[in-house]
């Protein structure tokens, strides 16, 4: 588990900020449940727990400037 600043990655922001409303909606009308809060815990409960550890352990450069 790491602890402290996140590594950023240009390539990840980018592809985060990019990504189209369009693929969102077409995923949201196929595939139930997604994007709803806590449908994570019922699809890998171990990899949400691992995430939610790491959201309060970590933190962003971008942290710094707020």
């Amino acid at each position: 588990m790491k602890f402290g600043m996140r590594t950023p990655s240009p390539k990840r922001s980018f592809k985060a900020r990019t990504t189209g409303k369009w693929k969102r909606q077409a995923k949201k009308a196929l595939i139930p449940g997604y994007g709803k809060k806590g449908m994570g815990w019922i699809k890998n409960p171990r990899k949400a727990a691992y995430n939610k550890i790491y959201r309060k352990t970590t933190f962003s450069t971008w942290d710094l400037f707020k």
